[in-house]
């Protein structure tokens, strides 16, 4: 098992190898399976992906229990199609699979948690919106879901994933910085650009809080989802732009962790601080499960 950033980017580079490869051949190696089993546990994942994007703007939308969240995802994909945004149609496209992918969680649909259930819209938002302008293949779909559980081992086993633990910088961020490095990587970066865009990613939401609403993961998850998407495709391709991020991503990862290790209890997923202690966030607590004692 890989334990730094560093270690499997010296690998690919020795081996003359894709990240994806090595995180291939790690996950046979480790749970003694075969390359189609792994191939194929991957490739269900990204029908996951597909299909909560797909639900997401289907009908009238996907509208969580509480009414909190719904159908922007339908809303973005109406305003593609008839405005000339201002952000871009491929950025924007990330925003509306990063937003309904989403959605569709708080809709209580299935999602594939990426690295958790309230980061599920980064990684489809990007992978969505980069197939088409770099025509990319089933297998570099596959191979980019590899690429981004790469990182994300290292981020979980050296840092943390849950914003219960270290906030939305662990979520959404880790996410972002994922994505991030699987988009390098999709656009025939190197390994060690795909180490900088990962490092610019999560550097860009270092300190980033998690204050649900409620208590749900609905407000402001489903946008920061969008933020996230947003920022890994800027990340990915300042670094394909040979940008580099001065700090090494594995001490970006210590520091996120350290961060989160500092943040107070109010601002780590217990919705008492932050967006969640604004006026309008407790009446809508009070509204969806009335006034505590």
């Amino acid at each position: 098992m890989y334990y730094s950033i560093a270690e499997f980017i010296e690998d690919a580079e020795q081996k003359g190898k894709s990240l994806s490869d090595l995180m291939i051949e790690q996950e046979m190696a480790q749970n003694q399976v075969s390359f189609d089993e792994v191939w194929n546990a991957m490739d269900n994942n990204l029908k996951t992906m597909e299909e909560a994007v797909k639900n997401s703007i289907s009908d009238e939308g996907a509208f969580s229990p509480t009414g909190l969240t719904g159908g922007d995802a339908l809303k973005l994909k109406k305003y593609r199609e008839n405005h000339r945004s201002l952000s871009g149609d491929t950025m924007l496209k990330s925003v509306q699979s990063a937003i309904g992918t989403n959605e569709t969680n708080a809709a209580m649909g299935v999602i594939c948690a990426t690295p958790t259930a309230g980061a599920s819209g980064t990684l489809p938002g990007v992978i969505f919106s980069i197939q088409d302008s770099l025509n990319l293949s089933r297998e570099q779909k596959v191979r980019f879901l590899f690429t981004a559980g790469l990182f994300g081992m290292v981020v979980a086993n050296n840092a943390m994933i849950a914003g219960a633990t270290g906030g939305c910088q662990a979520e959404v961020g880790s996410a972002s910085a994922m994505a991030a490095a699987a988009a390098v990587e999709a656009a025939s970066g190197t390994p060690q650009q795909s180490s900088e865009a990962f490092a610019i990613a999560l550097s860009n939401l270092l300190g980033l809080v998690c204050d649900p609403v409620a208590g749900l993961v609905e407000l402001p998850c489903v946008k920061r989802n969008a933020i996230g998407s947003g920022n890994a495709l800027i990340a990915a391709d300042m670094a394909l732009a040979e940008i580099d991020n001065k700090i090494p991503a594995d001490e970006v990862v210590e520091s996120m962790r350290r961060i989160g290790s500092g943040l107070p209890r109010e601002l780590r997923e217990t919705g008492l601080g932050g967006l969640a202690a604004t006026q309008t966030g407790k009446r809508m607590k009070e509204e969806i499960f009335g006034h505590s004692s």
